[in-house]
């Protein structure tokens, strides 16, 4: 049962999507195997899954959590719709502070795999949703960062404009102030002349939006 796995415009965050084999007594589908995720560039283990509920408009983020225990997330949505946002953390990179949006819902199964070094959050577009994500490292206090979900240097085009936060997340500092230890790492393959172009946008512009 292959999986197929997508490279979006930031480096190392992959669109995955999976066969979904339906009847009448209902439907089957892998989620992960780490044999084919290690063959597709995404060899990490991970050790803790999360699950959580939220209400319509609530957006949790955006979370991260700092180097030596950063984490990387497959997310997955099982009920309802979001609208899931990575953000390249990586000082240095020609993405720095850039971002990638994607529908995730229990229709289209997709999963979204957002590496260590990469900003987390979304937003529950349905009258509510469930989300489950796998981490690549144990959820840890003391290295536990965030940034504020309307930074206008990042400049998120979040499909809501008055979101339901949390106290914490309406706390979270901007990106130019936020605690990051993250440096960016060139990359062993020599990405092309068209993806290069793509990357050198100025930060904060939109890159790009996979719906439905």
């Amino acid at each position: 049962m292959p999986f197929t796995f997508k490279t979006l415009f930031l480096q190392g965050v992959v669109l995955i999507t999976s066969p979904v084999f339906a009847d009448t007594r209902g439907f089957f589908t892998e989620i992960y195997k780490h044999s084919e995720f290690s063959k597709a560039g995404i060899p990490e283990y991970f050790v803790q899954e999360n699950y959580s509920k939220s209400s319509q408009h609530v957006l949790r983020g955006l979370h991260y959590q700092k180097d030596p225990r950063a984490q990387g997330k497959l997310v997955r949505c099982i009920k309802g719709l979001v609208f899931d946002v990575a953000v390249d953390l990586r000082k240095g990179s020609p993405t720095y502070g850039k971002w990638v949006g994607i529908e995730l819902s229990e229709e289209n199964s997709r999963l979204l795999y957002i590496p260590p070094a990469f900003a987390h959050g979304f937003i529950v577009l349905s009258e509510a949703a469930e989300i489950i994500y796998k981490c690549t490292q144990e959820y840890s206090p003391e290295h536990e960062g965030g940034i504020i979900w309307n930074d206008p240097v990042i400049d998120i085009q979040w499909p809501v404009r008055d979101p339901v936060l949390s106290e914490k997340d309406k706390a979270l500092p901007f990106l130019t102030d936020a605690d990051n230890n993250f440096e960016f790492e060139i990359p062993e393959k020599i990405l092309t002349t068209e993806f290069t172009e793509e990357r050198m946008r100025p930060p904060g512009e939109i890159n790009i939006i996979l719906k439905q």
